[in-house]
């Protein structure tokens, strides 16, 4: 998505005017983002609004203008993190061995359900679960990266991953 450099300069300046613009542009994209993240709407919404208060502010920091829908996705993701981190402390969990066979969640049941059954089933995961869930599977961090950014241990990371598959799994044998 591009928006003009008039928007993007406007922002820089702090007018209202190109704030709403880039607002309108790229809301709706990363609001899926932070449902991703967030227990439930409301959540998101609150990690939404953070998310582009500090876009308008450290606007200048961004080097290029072709970076701009990853530099958003970023700071929303990291926004997202921060916001569950100040809220929850992540307890030390033993690592458990990871056992793909349990955790497997066979494509042709997902493919049955629709986007927003699938985001009620993430939401409705344990925090530490859904958040390395979505770092891990759906935005690619490593199990270390992780780790670094919430502040746990990599096999921490490993086993709240694990966990979240297990948890999936048997809600979707419950439903399906």
């Amino acid at each position: 998505m591009t928006v003009p450099a008039e928007v993007l300069d406007q922002c820089l300046l702090n007018e209202p005017r190109g704030q709403e613009a880039l607002y309108k542009a790229y809301s709706a994209r990363m609001y899926g983002i932070c449902l991703r993240y967030a227990g439930n709407r409301m959540e998101a919404e609150d990690i939404l609004q953070e998310g582009f208060i500090k876009v308008f502010k450290n606007l200048s920091h961004l080097h290029s203008r072709e970076a701009l829908d990853a530099w958003i996705r970023r700071i929303m993701v990291n926004t997202a993190i921060n916001y569950y981190t100040k809220q929850l402390k992540f307890q030390n969990e033993v690592s458990l061995k990871y056992d793909s066979s349990d955790a497997t969640i066979q494509e042709d049941a997902l493919s049955k359900l629709s986007y927003n059954e699938l985001l009620r089933i993430l939401q409705g995961l344990p925090t530490g679960y859904r958040t390395v869930f979505n770092l891990y599977v759906i935005d690619g961090y490593s199990h270390r990266e992780i780790g670094e950014m919430l502040g746990i241990a990599e096999n921490t990371s490993k086993s709240q991953l694990w966990r979240a598959k297990a948890s999936m799994k048997k809600i979707l044998r419950r439903i399906l």
